[in-house]
Formats: structure tokens, C-alpha cells, sequence
């Protein structure tokens, strides 16, 4: 799916082309977004803003995440972009935009915070296996490589069997959020032929060497992400596992 298998995830209002692009060489891709891109996510996003959290929200979602796209068309890295959504027509959208530029449509299946679960959006698609099946399928069906973000330690959600469902519905890869529970990313592993990326807590060697141990394909760093050296680090032990 990507090389060297180093991703970069999303950051809140954070991660856009130039973000990506600070880190484009050791890094094998990059998750832009999170985007909200119908109304019901776009107006949780703003109420979000409003007890100041971060959130992208250009006049066009769609067209933003074209143009940021468009800007790492050329880049060493393979872009992708993290996507909240309740509308299957405007996932579709996006999911086309991808399919154009090669780049990762990435269902969110992640984002914690009360105004997008309300939405319909983000964890709580982890308590709804049909509709997230649905959003995968809908953003295959466009020819976008797709992949789920999801979290660990969410109450009632079996990482395996969800994992197993949205493969059967047309996904590509799990990234996971490990949380405190890394070991659900080997259950994962087992359980299905989805390319497992591992994520939380990813700062050194012994992390990397713990994921991919487990069967992870590969991992991602999130906040450390800001820093080229700290993702240096990462590549570099990921880079000697695989030799």
C-alpha cells in the first residue's frame, strides 16, 4: 500500500499538504484531515471550533480536498485523507477525488468527541458495523484505495470481527489505535488479510519492533509527527526490521 511503512496520521485542523511535506522523505504516507465533508459533520465541526478545537472547514470541502491532493501529486509519499462523513454521496465525492490522485480515502471511524459521535460520525460508526460497511463499499465502489480508522477499548466493539466485516465490504486496511491494548493489532492481523497499520505511542524502536511483532504492516505516528527527526527516528527502525 505505501513504502517505507511509515504513515503519518491525522491531526485535528493540523494535517494538510505542507504538514505532510515537512516529512515526505522518511515517511512512506500521509493522512490529511480529518475533513468533515457533509453538513451534519461540518456543523459538529463548528461547534467543535467554538470550545476551540481545531477543525479544516473551507467554503468546499470536496474542492479542498482536491487542491491539497493536487499539491502532493508529486510527492515522495502516498497521500491520504481521513474523512468524516454521514451522507454517502458526499463520501462518494471525496472518495472519486482520490481515486484520481491515487491517494487513501480513510473512513473515520475514530473521532471521540460527543459532537461528531451525535453527528452520526466518527466512534460511533464502531457501534454501527452496518453503515460503516456501507461508507466503505460506497468509497470503494469510486476505485479509491480504502482504509477504517478505528480505536481500541470502545466498549461493546470487537476489533476482529468488525475488522473482518469491512474487509468483506471492500476495505484495504485497518489503522488502528491501539490505546492500551496493542495486542489487538496481532488479533487483527490474524483474523483478516487487511493491511494493518498500528498506531498510539509510536515514538522508538522498541515500539516499532513491538507493532510490526504483533503482524502490523506498518505503523504511524501522530503527534510526533510535527517533528521530521522524531519521524526519522521511526523510519529508521522500521527500515531495520524489514532488512
Amino acid at each position: 500500500m505505501f513504502s517505507p511503512r511509515v504513515a503519518l496520521a491525522s491531526l485535528s485542523g493540523e494535517s494538510d499538504a505542507e504538514w505532510a511535506e515537512a516529512c515526505a522523505r522518511p515517511a512512506g504516507a500521509a493522512f490529511l484531515g480529518g475533513i468533515a465533508v457533509d453538513e451534519p459533520t461540518r456543523d459538529a465541526a463548528r461547534e467543535m471550533v467554538e470550545r476551540d478545537r481545531e477543525e479544516f472547514l473551507p467554503e468546499d470541502p470536496i474542492a479542498f480536498v482536491d487542491d491539497e491532493l493536487g499539491a502532493l501529486d508529486d510527492a515522495f509519499l502516498r497521500a491520504g485523507v481521513n474523512v468524516r462523513a454521514v451522507e454517502l454521496p458526499r463520501l462518494r465525492a471525496a472518495a472519486a477525488v482520490c481515486a484520481d490522485h491515487d491517494a487513501i480515502l480513510e473512513v473515520n471511524a475514530h473521532c471521540r468527541q460527543a459532537e461528531m459521535c451525535d453527528a452520526g460520525a466518527g466512534e460511533a460508526l464502531l457501534r454501527d458495523t452496518e453503515r460503516l460497511c456501507e461508507q466503505v463499499t460506497a468509497a470503494s465502489e469510486e476505485g479509491a484505495p480504502v482504509s477504517v480508522k478505528v480505536r481500541a477499548e470502545v466498549a461493546g466493539v470487537h476489533l476482529p470481527t468488525l475488522a473482518k466485516a469491512i474487509e468483506r465490504a471492500g476495505a484495504d486496511a485497518i489503522h488502528v489505535d491501539a490505546m492500551d491494548s496493542r495486542r489487538v493489532v496481532r488479533d487483527i492481523a490474524e483474523a483478516t488479510e487487511l493491511f494493518v497499520i498500528a498506531n498510539n505511542g509510536v515514538r522508538d524502536r522498541e515500539d516499532v519492533f513491538e507493532y510490526l511483532a504483533y503482524g502490523a504492516d506498518a505503523v504511524s505516528v501522530g503527534r510526533p509527527s510535527r517533528d521530521p527527526e522524531e519521524v526519522q527516528s521511526v523510519y529508521a527502525a522500521v527500515k531495520e526490521w524489514f532488512l
